[in-house]
């Protein structure tokens, strides 16, 4: 498996700082938070995005996925959805980034039939445009749409191979669901696993890797044992929470406990 780390936990921070943290602590590569507020977004031009791409080439890291915040469940019309996805897409395709995050966004009181068939139609539209860039729509187990169960409600419906799951391993687990379910529900579909720590259900302020309750363990090994090799990244989510202990410092220690856990899994 793979390790990358996602700049939710740097936010603001510039692209050249973000790589040399990365190689630094031998990551092969990183999660961009792609929002107006950070240094990569859709409204780079394409000399900025040729620079972006450069920076990681030369580092010798990748760009894991681009972390956009399209809605793909909310009510409301088909279009500004698309066109979101769509500017995302392109710039992934501009910087080699494999992948592209969504989330699932119903509102609290929509009709779960409703958000479910929304979704699967936006998403199923987006393939197209997924497939002719060469980039994997990922739909996050998140919001409305917490558990390895209910993304496959939209996914199975979709049945593109240009859209997955990536699974947020805290979500599925505030969710009430076993790290064999999700998987079970996921595993056609994974791109990748969104790796964190907490303290409880109550409370969610990111903890350095082993020191909460997240079962990182046992998802590790169920995936090492099914014979997944996709990529590990850390959602440190720094930027909602102030009062957490900077990143950099925990990213060496967080590797070194991946690894371990890969090492007992194998």
């Amino acid at each position: 498996m793979k390790f990358a780390f996602s700049t939710l936990g740097v936010p603001g921070l510039p692209i050249p700082d973000v790589v040399r943290l990365a190689a630094a602590h031998g990551y092969h590569g990183v999660e961009l938070r792609a929002h107006p507020e950070e240094p990569v977004h859709p409204g780079l031009g394409p000399a900025e995005r040729a620079d972006v791409a450069a920076e990681f080439k030369a580092g010798g890291i990748e760009v894991l996925g681009l972390a956009g915040y399209a809605r793909v469940a909310a009510p409301g019309d088909d279009t500004p959805v698309l066109d979101e996805i769509r500017e995302l897409l392109g710039l992934a395709r501009d910087l080699g980034a494999p992948f592209i995050r969504v989330f699932p966004g119903a509102d609290p009181g929509q009709d779960p039939g409703e958000a479910d068939a929304t979704a699967a139609r936006r998403l199923g539209t987006a393939a197209e445009y997924a497939a002719d860039l060469g980039v994997r729509i990922l739909l996050e187990t998140h919001d409305s749409h917490r558990t390895g169960a209910d993304a496959i409600r939209v996914l199975g419906a979709v049945g593109h191979r240009q859209v997955g799951s990536l699974w947020d391993v805290m979500h599925t687990w505030l969710g009430g669901e076993q790290p064999a379910e999700t998987y079970a529900a996921l595993s056609p579909f994974l791109g990748y696993v969104q790796v964190k720590d907490i303290a409880s259900a109550e409370d969610t302020t990111p903890l350095p890797l082993g020191a909460g309750v997240l079962p990182l363990a046992e998802c590790v090994e169920l995936l090492s044992r099914r014979g997944w090799d996709g990529w590990l990244c850390w959602e440190y989510e720094k930027r909602w929470y102030e009062a957490a202990a900077p990143l950099a410092g925990l990213l060496g220690p967080g590797r070194e406990h991946l690894s371990r856990l890969l090492n007992d899994a194998a």
